[in-house]
């Protein structure tokens, strides 16, 4: 009689007097996870053991968090570009006073930063 696992196309060694069976999991797609992924990896790891690991059971985490790196990249842009623009740091600036201009994007990069880690990273 053939056990569920065998039905479904499951197969076992022989290691010894035991069966132990022959788990393969899911390739895993390729790609960057970035900063951002790890920091979601990091967070999920040491916060959200168990959303960490039923990803890990369902082969989802390189995916997840390749997709997490790419929509946070994605916000984090698109947050400097808009405070850069409402807070007047422009091109013009850079060339007229550029520390001034290093110090205003510094802040814009700090304040974005933090609006990514709060609503995609420690989520």
């Amino acid at each position: 009689m053939k056990s569920l696992f065998e039905e479904r196309g499951g197969t076992y060694s022989q290691v010894g007097s035991y069966q132990i069976p022959n788990l393969v999991m899911d390739p895993q797609p390729e790609g960057d996870i970035g900063i951002w992924g790890q920091r979601r990896k990091r967070y999920l790891k040491e916060h959200r053991k168990g959303t960490y690991n039923a990803m890990l059971l369902q082969g989802t985490p390189t995916q997840n968090l390749i997709d997490t790196n790419e929509a946070a990249q994605d916000l984090m842009d698109s947050l400097v570009k808009q405070m850069a623009k409402a807070g007047g740091v422009t091109e013009e600036l850079k060339h007229r006073d550029q520390l001034g201009w290093v110090g205003r994007m510094n802040n814009i990069r700090n304040r974005a930063e933090e609006i990514v880690r709060n609503e995609l990273i420690y989520t």
